[in-house]
């Protein structure tokens, strides 16, 4: 292995002799270069060979990994402001030979660059300063039925109180992880509302910033697709579709609401797992821990503090978890009820996977609060730095691109949205069923499973 990477390092040397734009390599040679120890990718047609900047990628190396030796100027320009520009340019090797735009991308770019003139990538609003101030009513709220109160509607009250404020602290967390939430675009004082409004007030690590939204074995399967015991690059492990997992997806439809309703009780999970586990990378681990410490000091002795005994208790604990379950049914409408794509993402059909693979709730603007910017999931997976409050406002347009190109828009209502998810859940659960029914042996390992949306969604 080290003779190889050695080999790879000189080959890679010889290669930077040439002068980056007198050097042409064509798509094919480039796709070679598609390993952990040799990665190069392609935006706007400059090569760049980005090998010793995947351990320090503030993305993690996932998103280098998955498109390696591919052009990615789309999910480029989704991604990064204009200053990671500047970073490129010490890593260009080569010029693509053979680059060439579709008319999609075209005017998607387009978009993305009438957007930053425009400066709806920095104009934030007062989004995140109303979402503070409501999470401190919540949290007072709270806070007082618990204390001052001694009637258990009060505090079953202040148990959806809490679930609410979860919620709101989940919508302002995810903002917070595609971009600076503050008007004043300050890194510490982004960290500074992560810490607090995530660590401290929810209990959940900022470092789960990715969202797998489709990869639920073994409880759900969106997909037949999903059947053949695929490997998720998102997890890193085999998600198999085995005896237990036919079992459980064979009720799926019926045990969603279920599930989601102590879907917390995961997330604190693995936030506790990710946070204690020193092979991952994680900025500002002992900070999130510390927050974290905090969320389990004052939780539990709010709980302790209710009279009723462990009844009450247990009933305040399920009503919060299930009140803030209603956000993690949200997430699951966005995609459940969309297409899935099975394979190695490509980076050449940005747009399309993201219209294809996403579904947008309608709802009026006074329920914007409730929905957190999640109604409008096409706008956000297509441009994920854009702050939550512009995305109503791009959305005719992003209609009007896909009605251009034939591609679809999917949008229906929030209770629709439901039922469609339940449909398309039963349907797997149904042809679950019948492999069980079959009696044959679960499909083998095939491919890597990617969503249609990036794993950032």
């Amino acid at each position: 292995m080290v003779a190889v990477k050695d080999a790879a390092a000189g080959m890679r040397a010889t290669e930077k002799k040439t002068a980056p734009e007198d050097r042409r390599v064509t798509s094919a040679e480039m796709a070679k270069h598609s390993g952990e120890g040799d990665l190069w990718v392609a935006v706007q047609g400059k090569v760049y060979d980005v090998t010793s900047w995947l351990p320090h990628h503030p993305g993690g190396d996932l998103p280098l990994l998955s498109l390696a030796g591919q052009d990615v100027t789309d999910a480029f320009v989704a991604y990064h402001p204009a200053s990671a520009w500047r970073v490129l340019d010490r890593y260009r090797v080569a010029t693509l030979s053979d680059y060439a735009v579709s008319e999609v991308s075209r005017d998607y770019r387009r978009l993305v660059a009438d957007f930053t003139k425009a400066g709806l990538f920095d104009r934030k609003g007062h989004g995140c300063a109303a979402t503070l101030l409501s999470m401190c009513a919540l949290l007072a709220g709270a806070l007082w039925l618990v204390l001052a109160t001694a009637s258990v509607a009060a505090h079953m009250a202040a148990a959806a109180m809490l679930g609410f404020l979860w919620m709101q602290s989940g919508f302002l967390g995810h903002d917070s992880g595609h971009y600076p939430v503050m008007m004043r675009s300050s890194k510490g004082l982004n960290r500074a509302v992560q810490l607090v409004a995530g660590n401290c007030v929810a209990g959940i690590s900022i470092g789960l910033d990715h969202d797998p939204d489709v990869q639920h074995m073994p409880l759900f399967a969106v997909s037949p697709r999903l059947f053949a015991s695929l490997t998720s690059a998102f997890y890193r492990r085999a998600m198999r579709f085995d005896a237990a997992a036919r079992l459980l997806v064979s009720y799926q439809h019926w045990t969603f609401y279920p599930v989601m309703c102590v879907a917390r009780a995961n997330l604190f999970a693995q936030s506790l797992l990710l946070l204690l586990d020193e092979g991952t990378r994680v900025p500002g681990r002992m900070a999130e821990l510390a927050g974290v410490a905090v969320f389990w000091l004052w939780y539990p002795w709010l709980v302790s503090r209710l009279p009723g005994g462990a009844g009450e208790r247990a009933a305040f604990v399920l009503v919060s978890f299930a009140v803030t379950g209603i956000q993690h049914v949200q997430f699951c409408l966005n995609h459940f009820s969309a297409g899935t794509y099975v394979g190695r993402p490509r980076g050449d059909d940005w747009f399309q996977k993201q219209t294809r693979g996403t579904l947008d709730v309608a709802c009026p603007p006074w329920m914007d609060w409730f929905h957190g910017g999640l109604q409008f999931q096409v706008e956000h997976h297509l441009f994920p730095r854009l702050p939550r409050c512009h995305l109503r406002r791009v959305a005719p347009v992003v209609r009007e691109l896909c009605r251009k190109h034939g591609l679809p828009y999917q949008r229906c209502g929030f209770w629709e949205a439901n039922v469609r998810t339940i449909r398309t859940l039963r349907d797997a659960a149904m042809k679950a069923r019948a492999v069980a029914a079959a009696g044959g042996p679960p499909p083998k390992n095939l491919n890597l499973l990617w969503e249609a949306v990036n794993t950032h969604g």
